[in-house]
């Protein structure tokens, strides 16, 4: 058998399996069994035990006021959520997700398996929905792999009890959980616009590492536009704009107008990407 043969006897394999069952379940089976997505979601999760573990042997060797919610660590564990979610959002999580979400249509393409799931009664839209729906969920995934990592961490390096609040208000730890599970799902939510991003890159190639490449370039070209004041004019329409939004949940009462522009934001890219997207799919001439 030559090669070309066997590549298209692997592509027709993998079509009708992934044709097996539910869709949507298969593509998240194949997501979540990938050695380079495991890995990235393990490199995540060591960030905040790194950050546990540095603020616990650094206690006491640095000042006030010179680490934002790491000057909390110390005092309440439950710090460390905000914390490592500080840290990997501006660049560790959009990195993680732009590898899987460059690679989502371009991926299938490379290995030559696109062509039959798009012959196969699938169809484009419902290939492409499919997709989408499983970068959310990685994007829920990941965001909660930092979460639960620094949560354990921190109670396991710290001390817990009363939660001082942004806003200067007391809670207790029961409540301030709750407000943990809702930043850490607003900062899932504040990466769908990245995630449509790279899935509308993904579409324009047959070669994942330039999707990769891109949709994370496009994210560090967000981050230095907001560097410069002069361009102030435009940082309303970056995806990037409102990530810092989720600090506004930890305030009694909770200050919404900046949370529902990073919503807006995130629906908007959503949608325009989202539907640049289905365009591409749709008239594409598939071939691999």
């Amino acid at each position: 058998m030559s090669l070309s043969s066997a590549v298209l006897e692997t592509g027709a394999v993998h079509a009708r399996r992934t044709l097996r069952g539910s869709l949507l379940a298969n593509e998240l089976r194949t997501m979540f069994r990938r050695n380079r997505n495991l890995v990235l979601l393990g490199a995540l999760a060591v960030i905040p035990i790194g950050l546990g573990i540095a603020v616990k042997v650094g206690t006491g060797q640095h000042g006030p006021g010179d680490g934002g919610f790491l000057d909390q660590v110390s005092n309440n564990g439950l710090f460390l959520v905000f914390a490592a979610l500080s840290l990997t959002l501006p660049v560790f999580l959009p990195m993680a997700l732009g590898v899987v979400s460059g690679d989502s249509i371009s991926g299938e393409a490379a290995q030559g398996t696109l062509r039959y799931l798009l012959v196969a009664p699938v169809g484009r839209v419902r290939l492409l929905a499919v997709k989408g729906c499983a970068l959310a969920v990685f994007c829920l995934v990941s965001t909660a792999v930092v979460s639960v990592a620094a949560l354990l961490t921190g109670l396991a390096l710290f001390p817990a009890g009363q939660v001082t609040l942004l806003s200067g208000d007391s809670i207790g730890m029961g409540a301030a959980l709750v407000k943990a599970v809702w930043v850490t799902l607003l900062v899932a939510v504040s990466l769908l616009g990245l995630a449509a991003v790279g899935l509308f890159v993904s579409t324009l190639t047959d070669t994942p590492i330039a999707a990769m490449g891109v949709t994370v370039g496009v994210t560090i070209v967000c981050g230095i536009l907001q560097a410069i004041s002069q361009l102030s004019a435009i940082w309303p329409w970056l995806y990037t704009y409102q990530w810092s939004s989720y600090a506004d949940l930890l305030r009694d009462p909770v200050y919404l107008s900046n949370i529902e522009r990073n919503l807006l934001i995130q629906l908007g890219y959503v949608v325009v990407f989202g539907s640049a997207a289905w365009a591409r799919l749709t008239t594409r001439d598939v071939t691999s």
